[in-house]
């Protein structure tokens, strides 16, 4: 058992100078021999053996059973009069003292791509660090999984910023680990550094993701602007944040003029600005009510259906809607999650709209259990999202 896990341990570079350590076990972020250059730049000695010259015991990755029970002998031994510190807290001290300018200015002139990878796989150094060095490295015209090379970069990049990657370890040697990578960030520096990366050019769905994320800031939609492809700009068109000029330019195309209606935050000004579009506008959930309302009131058939599909619809303006005689409007607000329960409750009861009220998240689970057990409305239960968490939290198996 590692005796470090006991002992909260402070670590500096500069009072091991001319010192030594005894390293048990492995390196671990840094290379053997990229840790071995680190320690000899600090001027600090490393041994494997004990003797009266060690300052500190570094418990590595990789330990033997010999060198565990090493570690647990020289601790019952000297106790707190001898330092015992992990690995990672010596590698992240190491880390924390590189000197970035004169690392780049090394790995440029010596073209070293093994030890541009080996720092690309440190998971101990700096984000800034990272993204300089991640321009260093050259693809070859190839894309991110197909040499090993790439393989190791693009899996390094995935790791370091994936959300709960333990979760999902197969998400990092996947080009679809750059798409969820991608949609769960609110890092835009990460989303410049990937839009970046020259194999981006071979993996359109990645910039259709990037270029439809609220962190795409208005340098890179400008990018994705000029690219003018169809799928990019109809992604960028869908932008809740897109910038003021590239909303004017996205009105002169009825298609994606409607697409920014439908998404884009909206304003008193903007919400002007788009009344061209009222069957987006409708549909845009940033809607207050006092637009709803206004947008009601032209009583058109169209917009009245797109503000019931709206599921920010207002309370007010659902139930002045459920008196309508058109179905499709009635069909939209009983699928619809701001449909009270209420509401829904009642039509189960008189057996009307089962199959929306099957579809609604906001139903209650009794009404769905019972849904499911009528082979027309079992589907639509079954992709109900707020029944699939239901099943997931009660840890329930369901046929399919």
């Amino acid at each position: 058992m590692s005796v470090t896990n006991d002992i909260i341990c402070f670590m500096n570079l500069k009072e091991l100078k001319d010192k030594t350590v005894l390293l048990f076990g492995k390196s671990r972020a840094f290379s053997s021999d990229e840790f071995e250059s680190q320690m000899r730049f600090h001027k600090i000695g490393i041994a494997k053996e004990y003797s009266e010259n060690v300052a500190v015991v570094v418990e590595g990755k990789m330990m033997t059973p010999y060198e565990q029970n090493a570690s647990s002998a020289l601790y019952e031994q000297y106790g707190t009069a001898l330092e015992f510190v992990s690995i990672d807290v010596l590698e992240k001290e190491l880390a924390s003292h590189i000197d970035a300018d004169t690392l780049l200015m090394s790995l440029k002139l010596s073209h070293d791509k093994e030890r541009l990878k080996s720092f690309l796989k440190n998971s101990m150094i700096s984000d800034a660090l990272f993204f300089r060095l991640l321009k260093m490295y050259k693809w070859g015209g190839e894309d991110f999984f197909e040499n090993d090379d790439n393989r190791d970069v693009s899996a390094a990049l995935i790791l370091r910023f994936y959300e709960n990657i333990e979760r999902n370890h197969n998400v990092q040697y996947a080009t679809t680990g750059f798409i969820h990578l991608v949609s769960q960030t609110k890092n835009t520096q990460l989303l410049k550094a990937i839009s970046l990366l020259e194999p981006i050019k071979q993996n359109p769905k990645i910039q259709v993701a990037i270029a439809m994320s609220i962190y795409c800031d208005d340098e890179m939609q400008e990018f994705f602007f000029k690219t003018n492809n169809p799928d990019v700009l109809e992604a960028l068109s869908q932008n809740k944040n897109l910038k003021r000029e590239l909303i004017e330019e996205f009105l002169k195309d009825e298609k994606l003029g409607r697409n920014v209606a439908q998404n884009i935050e909206l304003s008193d000004e903007l919400f002007e600005l788009f009344k061209a579009n009222k069957i987006g506008l409708a549909l845009n959930e940033s809607l207050t009510p006092k637009m709803q309302k206004e947008l009601l009131n032209y009583n058109d058939e169209k917009i009245l259906y797109a503000l019931a599909l709206n599921n920010n619809i207002d309370e007010e303006i659902l139930n002045l809607l459920l008196e309508s005689a058109n179905e499709e409007i009635k069909s939209a607000l009983y699928e619809n999650r701001k449909t009270a329960v209420a509401i829904l409750e009642e039509a189960y009861k008189e057996g009307k709209y089962l199959k929306e009220i099957a579809k609604n998240e906001n139903t209650p689970v009794e009404i769905l259990y019972q849904l499911q057990l009528d082979s027309r409305f079992a589907r639509a239960v079954k992709e109900n999202a707020s029944f699939g968490r239901h099943i997931q939290q009660e840890n329930i198996g369901w046929e399919v």
